[in-house]
């Protein structure tokens, strides 16, 4: 069985050279060699390099409330260096985030406030619950306390642990990633935002 070596035609290219099958390769591509084609050319649609590019500019505006902030702010230090994976840009105003994270245990007083800074940052956006309280409310099972951020914004990555630690937060920021590498859509655009 041969197996038919591929084309520029093959990876999608539509140029009027690459899709009369019956001329030959081009003299490029016989330069290039077939086999190597795709691991020198950079092959990619628009939709990915824009997921590329979101997915490594990410710009946090922090949100933090208790002990998980700490562990939150300590990311930005030479030891973690969150800038290698390209959410060293903390912002203090949410019209320049496109990433919340969402640090300790929100009261029922600071859910106006959250859902405020949420609605003024920029889409896409995205939110992270960072520990326990902000996930679920952890130990603090009382009327003050909210339980569970997702109540009031629509939340993409959970962060479990009390207080998780500085690596877990950057492993949520590389799902993150993954998830934006991969085209899913925000969590707002999947299950709504909560009213």
């Amino acid at each position: 069985m041969a197996v038919r070596k591929k084309r520029l035609a093959d990876y999608g290219l539509q140029s009027e050279r690459t899709l009369m099958r019956a001329k030959g390769p081009s003299v490029f591509e016989r330069e290039l060699g077939a086999d190597e084609l795709e691991e020198r050319l950079a092959l990619t649609t628009v939709e990915k390099a824009v997921a590329w590019a979101q997915g490594y500019s990410i710009w946090p505006d922090t949100f933090g409330l208790a002990c998980c902030a700490i562990e939150m702010m300590s990311i930005v230090s030479s030891r973690y260096d969150v800038a290698r994976f390209g959410a060293e840009v903390f912002r203090s105003s949410p019209r320049q985030a496109d990433l919340l994270i969402v640090s300790g245990r929100v009261s029922h007083k600071m859910t106006a406030p959250l859902r405020q800074i949420y609605d003024q940052m920029l889409e896409p956006k995205w939110v992270i619950a960072m520990g326990a309280c902000a996930s679920s409310g952890g130990m603090f099972n009382n009327y003050a306390i909210l339980q569970g951020v997702d109540k009031i914004v629509p939340v993409d990555i959970h962060v479990p642990g009390c207080p998780p630690r500085p690596e877990a937060l950057l492993e949520g920021i590389v799902r993150l990633q993954e998830k934006i590498h991969a085209g899913v859509p925000p969590a707002y655009e999947i299950r709504g935002v909560a009213e």
